[in-house]
Parts: C-alpha cells; structure tokens; sequence
C-alpha cells in the first residue's frame, strides 16, 4: 500500500535531490548495503527494524566483518536476503514479500537495477537513495541525515555528520598550505597476492583519498579508473609512499589479509611479500620503508576519514604529529557500534623481509 495509507508521513530528501514520502515511524526496513553506516546512525537496536538484506554484500564481500556482527546480533543471519544486484540474483518478488515500510539502496545499487525501483515503488514500497561510494563530504552528510531521519535518530545523525565533516575539513586545512612537492603515491588492491599486479584507483576509491590527503598519485592520467598499472610505469614512476588495500579474503592464499581478527603477523607476512617483485627494491617507498596496508572495507564508510588521517601522516608526519589514526578508528567503533575493531586496519611494513 502506498505510504499515505499508513497514516503519518515523513518526506525525506535522498543522495539524488529526490524527495520521497514515506511512513513517519518505518518499521520494516529493506537495507541494500551500507551496514555498519546504518549501525551507527540508528545505534545499538537499529536493525530491529530491518527485514531484509541484500546478504552478499556484507557475507561475501567482508566476511570477518559479518562474522563479528552476528556474534553480537544473531538475528542479522536469519533475515531475508534480496540478493545481489551486481551478479543478477536480486529478487523482486523476495523483497516485495518481506513488506518492507522502505528500501534503503545505495545509488550503485539504484542505478543498476533501473526498472525494478519502479516495481518496488509501484509495490507500495518507498525507494531512497544513500552513497558513501562518492566520498564526499556532501553525499555522506545527506546519506547520514537522511537514514537519521528515517530511523528517528536525527541528533545521533547530526553528531556524526558533523563530525566527518569537521574530521575532513582538519585533514583538508593541514595539507593546503604545505610547500613543496606532493610526495608520489601508488596504491594497489592486494587480492591477488603480489604474484599479479592488482587494481589501482584514479580518483575513485582509495585515489579520492590520496587526492583529499595531499598525495600525487601516479595512477592519474592511467586508463581505467580502477584497473592494474603497468609494472614498468610503477617503477619509472618510483612512488615515494605505498598503499596496499586489504581485506578478509578467505579463499586467497596470497591476499593481502586485513580486519577483524586477523593477527599483525599474518598481515605484516602477506605484506611483506610485494617487496620481492622486481625492481621494487629500487623504489623509494621501498628503501624509505614508506609501506602500508589499509583494510579495503574501510572506505566508503562513515569512519573512512581515520583512513584518511592515516594516509596523509604517512605522507606529512610532521603536519599530523599529534594525530593518531588507529585511535580515531578505535574511538569510532567504541562510541556508535556494537562491536570493537578487534584486528588489522591500518598498518605500516616493519623492516624488509
């Protein structure tokens, strides 16, 4: 039934300036993605009112991450999963069914099944629209507003958009006016182990990042706004700073491992092994130990500027001395979520094997 027949109606504006109406107390919530953003944003008992879940993308895509919360909230595994848009296994007729109040999706995940939100909507079912995949300061405030909104939250919402942008606008103010040259970054997703160069990030992703932090980034200007370089140009461009992302990737023996419960070793272990490519000896990121692990989950989140600290410490110590971006992190989890961030997020290479 369309929204007007549940009564009292809210209208919130969503990620893409559309304003859509929907029940003033929603109590069935379709979540696409965005899981521990919504965590944080409607607190410890926020997914009370979620019914169903597009399951893939928090169990497969970060696994650890998944495994942590349903410690805590076993619930979480026996909601409905919609499916996945990006392979084809979204369901329609799943998500009709779990009669949801409204349908939180990111905008890739709007975009991407096009005519099936007119099918939601014409179910009687509200579709809004949230994106931290655009990494702004904008686009997370409206994101932010928008699910505190819908969840009754609107002064929790409020403290955590505030404080992203007051975190960004400090990274921002501490890189702007330093002199001389931007130190030269390359940044490489270590699913692949270091046998096989993996994707690098223009100005999406981990290159909206660097660019934000103060770092030149070598992959601007490459083909592709996320694809593998090629090796020679990483080692004519000679980096100064690099940044391995990793994640939980169970089935890879060789990946780069990061997050929840992995021990430094084992990260530190996989990390180190990039450095017995050839030629990367020579680099001066390499001599310079200038080599670091980012969990990969990391961005795209409400908590993504203590990645963003660490990013531009590692390129100015000096301009963020008193900065400490693991604590950022920690203190973000302690304060809005219901787990610790017990593990490996954010670290740099030790010595050469």
């Amino acid at each position: 039934m369309p929204a007007q027949a549940y009564g009292k109606t809210i209208t919130v504006t969503d990620t893409l300036n559309r304003k859509i109406e929907l029940p003033a107390k929603p109590e069935r919530i379709l979540l696409g993605f965005y899981f521990e953003d919504f965590y944080a944003i409607g607190g410890a008992n926020a997914f009370d009112k979620v019914v169903a879940i597009s399951k893939s993308t928090w169990h497969d895509w970060r696994l650890s991450q998944w495994n942590t919360y349903i410690k805590v909230n076993p619930e979480i595994a026996k909601l409905v999963d919609v499916g996945e848009v990006d392979s084809g296994t979204f369901s329609i007729e799943k998500a009709i069914a779990s009669k949801p109040d409204v349908a939180i999706l990111a905008a890739w995940q709007y975009n991407a099944l096009g005519d099936v939100v007119t099918k939601l909507e014409a179910a009687g079912i509200p579709v809004v629209v949230a994106d931290y995949n655009a990494q702004t300061v904008e686009k997370h405030v409206i994101s932010t507003l928008m699910i505190g909104k819908i969840l009754g939250t609107e002064q929790r919402a409020k403290k955590l958009a505030d404080e992203y942008a007051a975190a960004v606008e400090d990274v921002m103010h501490r890189v702007m006016h330093l002199g001389g040259d931007k130190p030269r970054v390359y940044v490489e997703l270590g699913n692949k182990g270091a046998d096989e160069y993996g994707n690098s990030y223009r100005e999406g992703m981990w290159g909206g990042v660097i660019g934000l932090a103060g770092g030149n980034n070598i992959a601007i200007g490459q083909a592709g706004q996320w694809s593998p370089l090629n090796p020679e140009y990483v080692l004519t461009s000679d980096p100064e700073v690099i940044f391995i992302a990793g994640s939980y990737w169970e089935s890879r023996d060789k990946a780069v491992l990061m997050g929840f419960g992995v021990e430094p070793e084992t990260t530190q272990s996989r990390l180190s092994t990039f450095l017995g490519r050839p030629g990367w000896s020579n680099l001066s990121a390499v001599k310079s130990q200038q080599v670091h692990a980012l969990y990969h989950g990391g961005a795209r989140t409400l908590y993504d500027y203590a990645f963003l600290q660490y990013i531009g410490k590692a390129l100015y110590p000096e301009a963020f001395a008193d900065i400490d971006p693991e604590e950022t992190h920690r203190r973000f989890y302690e304060t809005y979520l219901p787990v610790s961030a017990e593990g490996v997020f954010m670290t740099r290479l030790k010595s050469s094997p």
